[in-house]
């Protein structure tokens, strides 16, 4: 399989120079991804909201990638506040609970001040057989 590019149309990913995620082989690679719509490049400012932003963005990327949250095997957090994590949890638990991929939390700045959680994860690709 060839390497294939993912964009979601994010302003960040032109300037910065990267893939909202990158399919290489069975793996896809989504990038840090934060809870930016970026439909309108708006962002709450409830960590909860931005979690679940956070995933569908994802969620997107794996579509696009022909792979899905369910196929994800490794997350990480990455939030400027390691006291938010907690209002995470049940988002969390929503969308991965089941999934049970391998995961990490780390506490480190972001971009923008106005981003409370950045999340990364790595899937399977889709089986087609």
């Amino acid at each position: 399989m060839q390497r294939k590019l993912i964009s979601s149309g994010s302003e960040f990913e032109s300037k910065i120079g990267y893939s909202r995620a990158v399919v290489d082989g069975d793996y896809v690679f989504v990038s840090g991804t934060t809870g930016y719509d970026y439909a309108d490049m708006s962002i709450s400012s409830d960590v909860a909201k931005q979690t679940e932003q956070c995933i569908k963005n994802i969620e997107q990327a794996l579509v696009a990638a022909n792979s899905a949250l369910k196929c994800v095997v490794r997350v990480t957090y990455i939030l400027p506040k390691k006291s938010d994590f907690e209002l995470c949890w049940p988002v969390l638990n929503h969308y991965f609970g089941d999934i049970r991929p391998a995961a990490t939390m780390f506490e480190a700045g972001l971009l923008d001040e106005k981003m409370k959680i950045e999340i990364q994860v790595t899937a399977r690709v889709m089986s087609t057989t």
